[in-house]
């Protein structure tokens, strides 16, 4: 893939971009078979790959420049915006959309946040697309300034951009490097965005987790249900499920399903497709992985998914999976040193198979999923 970004040196953000792609793949693939290298009996499935170009479902876009001529983008190290509207990561739908949203921002005269000045509102753009094409767009203000200004001009922005299902504000006040806040306003009569995947359309609201690359992540979802339906548990958990991506994918009748998600907006999200989707024996419940044993309640499942953000799931989680009895367990991570580090603390459950998923082309980030099943 040709970048003229990181060609001109003004975005480095593909660290590996001047690798071909097989190089950045069999890279990979090697990291991680010897990150996992003590589990010598562990066979790899051949890995996943991606598209070079146009995969990313979430362009998140540091605001900078002035409200007249903001940039999409990041920042330099002196703090001033590079602008990125057109990047190659992103679809053609979204580098249509992209300058749509920029001329909104001027319409509505939000003022662009200046970080070494800590003045001004705007800090983030943050925009998903589904794959039908619909987006979700949200401002990550630092008040309520500008919301006001925001509504009267939305009617305007959503006749230009009728793929427009949802938009927000979310508040972010305090000044530190993350990029957003606890609170978000609605602005759109839609709430949630449908992420239509192996047939399944999950609900992303705005506070939800969905992986950033939708072809891999539904290749992920193909081959954690083909190992559950091989092992054809009766009854199964999946910890940090998010929207509920893997439960709902592995859903059957018969099989009783738990989700557990901390994120309130996420559980609401996995609830509604599950009602859609008319299945009776899923449940999803707010609260923290970490802590299922006292979550979940009831019987030990046959199986447990856990899908943990790049901390892994930690000793308290791995300390109950070793104790619990739990036949099988299927980890999935984007973290490979925290999965070894997790690993070495379930020394009863054994890792059978695995296969790299290239969730992230053209940096060192990739996703694994490994089947473990007790000796």
């Amino acid at each position: 893939m040709r970048c003229t970004y990181f060609d001109a040196a003004r975005c480095r953000s593909c660290t590996l971009l001047d690798q071909p792609y097989a190089v950045q793949l069999a890279g990979k693939v090697g990291h991680c078979a010897e990150v996992l290298g003590e589990h010598g009996d562990l066979t790899w499935l051949p890995p996943v790959t991606s598209a070079e170009q146009g995969f990313r479902n979430k362009a998140k876009m540091v605001v900078g420049g002035s409200t007249s001529a903001p940039t999409l983008g990041i920042l330099d190290p002196t703090g001033r915006g590079v602008d990125l509207r057109a990047c190659p990561l992103y679809s053609a739908r979204m580098h249509a959309a992209l300058p749509l949203l920029a001329d909104f921002v001027s319409r509505a005269s939000i003022t662009p946040y200046d970080v070494t000045t800590r003045s001004g509102e705007l800090k983030h753009l943050l925009v998903t697309e589904s794959p039908d094409g619909d987006l979700m767009v949200r401002l990550v203000l630092r008040s309520q300034e500008a919301v006001t200004r925001i509504r009267k001009h939305l009617l305007a922005l959503q006749a230009a951009l009728p793929q427009l299902a949802v938009a927000s504000v979310n508040l972010l006040p305090e000044h530190k490097a993350v990029t957003e806040g606890e609170r978000e306003i609605l602005l759109t009569e839609g709430a949630t965005l449908r992420m239509r995947v192996n047939g399944i359309d999950l609900h992303l609201r705005p506070q939800s987790f969905f992986q950033t690359n939708t072809e891999v992540a539904a290749a992920l979802y193909r081959q954690v249900t083909a190992w559950v339906d091989a092992i054809s548990p009766a009854s199964m958990w999946d910890l940090y499920c998010g929207v509920g991506g893997f439960a709902l994918h592995a859903a059957t009748p018969g099989r009783a399903v738990t989700g557990i998600e901390r994120s309130v907006e996420a559980v609401a999200s996995a609830r509604l497709t599950a009602r859609e989707l008319g299945l009776a024996d899923v449940r999803f419940e707010a609260g923290d992985a970490a802590d299922v044993g006292g979550t979940a309640g009831g019987a030990l499942p046959e199986l447990v998914v856990v899908n943990p953000p790049r901390r892994g799931i930690g000793e308290p989680l791995s300390r109950w999976l070793e104790a619990s009895g739990v036949r099988h367990v299927v980890y999935s991570s984007c973290n490979a040193e925290t999965l070894a580090r997790d690993l070495r603390a379930m020394p009863s459950l054994r890792p059978r198979e695995g296969r790299v998923l290239d969730m992230f082309p053209h940096t060192g980030h990739y996703e694994v999923a490994v089947r473990l099943e007790r000796d």
